[in-house]
């Protein structure tokens, strides 16, 4: 089935999601923790996450399922994979905040890596992701099924809002530019610091949103139109790294093990994202 056809689909929420839940749940106790628990990540330990948001809707189910079966306990904060705003995962890593896990787009990790505050080759990919568009339920869905459509769509805008993180950075700084018309729009295009862009078009600030798709999922008054036409769509792999100073490595290493695995993957679909155990 394709990641289209899912992201369409009444499947990706619901009583599907309990029945992926209690499946996920077997696995994790019977299967993917007794053969990979290692001696040191065997006591109860506090395991401190920073997250971006694309991969915020299956970290929050896989979440309770992992403490369920470890005893361990994920302690979780929340951030933009770039840009300067007080909240993104860069501000807090800069100002000194200590975690053991940090999870974003792929770019913003190995800018980390770079700078010494994720541990070289700890990186792992848990998911690949698109961007993709809402409206307001009730409005006009705008078509962007092809390049000209989408272009069309941004200049008949009265207003549009896009990510202040990876997705939004793109669209800025090269699809905007690329389609010609970021000039046209400067004055109506919102950039959305520490606030999910659904929220925004939720409360009417803005008629269309562009984030990452499995950001946009989760707001159920929001019609889902699509994803960007695959000629300008940015497929973005949201990984996993362990911090330099990271108080638990190990733990932290295990529980990174499971968001990759095969048996989060069913959960990680449904979210509207490709999971990295499916390639």
């Amino acid at each position: 089935m394709s990641i289209l056809h899912l992201l369409r689909s009444d499947c990706a929420f619901g009583g599907s999601r309990r029945a992926v839940g209690g499946l996920v749940a077997g696995w994790l106790s019977l299967g993917f923790l007794a053969a990979s628990l290692q001696p040191s990540a065997a006591h109860a330990a506090d395991v401190l996450v920073v997250t971006s948001g694309g991969f915020s809707a299956a970290y929050d189910q896989l979440v309770p399922l992992y403490e369920q079966a470890t005893g361990h306990k994920i302690i979780t904060a929340r951030g933009a994979s770039l840009g300067n705003a007080q909240d993104s995962i860069p501000s807090r890593l800069a100002r000194g905040e200590q975690f053991d896990i940090v999870i974003l787009a792929d770019s913003g990790l190995e800018q980390l890596v770079a700078q010494g505050k994720v541990q070289e080759g700890s990186r792992v990919d848990l998911a690949r992701s698109m961007i993709g568009m809402s409206v307001r339920k009730g409005t006009p869905k705008p078509d962007i099924s092809s390049v000209e459509a989408l272009k069309q769509t941004l200049l008949n805008a009265q207003s549009i809002a896009y990510s202040a993180s990876a997705s939004g950075t793109y669209l800025s700084t090269e699809l905007f530019p690329r389609l010609g018309v970021a000039e046209q729009i400067m004055g109506k295009a919102s950039r959305i610091l520490s606030e999910r862009v659904g929220a925004v078009v939720l409360r009417g600030d803005a008629e269309i949103g562009f984030q990452q798709v499995s950001e946009l999922l989760p707001f159920k008054d929001l019609d889902f139109v699509g994803p960007l036409p695959d000629e300008v769509q940015q497929r973005v792999f949201f990984s996993a790294g362990i911090a330099t100073a990271a108080p638990q490595p190990d733990v932290a290493r295990h529980f990174i093990r499971f968001l990759a695995s095969p048996a989060a993957a069913p959960i990680v679909r449904s979210t509207g994202m490709e999971p990295s155990a499916a390639r």
